[in-house]
């Protein structure tokens, strides 16, 4: 069988603006002391990367005959057929197509996405939306899974 698995990592601008933010919370503590802006400095910093890294730290995997996906586990048996989703297709399905059943692991700067139908009769939510930069790696990891 063959497996799968993608960290959905946030871009690297976003660490620029985390350390930024560190470089805001000093300048604010600026006129209180050289301490306390090195204390505002580091404490920003590693409070903004840690928002950065939690959020990008979702990840899709397929192993075990399942799809993990973030919080998600369907087994394989519940999945139906996936479709590639290009860039304008992936906008399409995450605003005026989508379905407010639908579970979606949805991260904005990734362009490219795959839309799994979900066949279990007991779950109502209708397809999984999966934010992914190798959409046919995982087509084919989750037709592996299925076959």
């Amino acid at each position: 069988m063959q497996s799968y698995e993608e960290r959905l990592t946030a871009p690297r601008s976003w660490w620029v603006i985390a350390a930024l933010a560190g470089v805001a919370c000093a300048v604010m503590l600026l006129p209180v002391g050289t301490l306390p802006m090195l204390g505002g400095l580091i404490g920003g910093t590693a409070l903004s990367a840690v928002a950065v890294s939690a959020y990008g730290s979702a990840r899709i995997r397929v192993v075990g005959g399942a799809l993990i996906a973030g919080d998600a586990k369907i087994p394989a048996t519940a999945l139906g057929e996936a479709q590639v989703l290009d860039a304008d297709e992936a906008v399409a399905w995450r605003t005026h197509k989508a379905d407010a059943r639908a579970f979606m692991l949805l991260r904005s700067y990734i362009r490219t996405a795959v839309r799994v139908e979900i066949t279990d009769p007991q779950d109502p939510t209708p397809y999984a939306y999966l934010s992914t930069r190798e959409p046919e790696r995982l087509v084919a990891a989750l037709a592996a899974a299925r076959a």
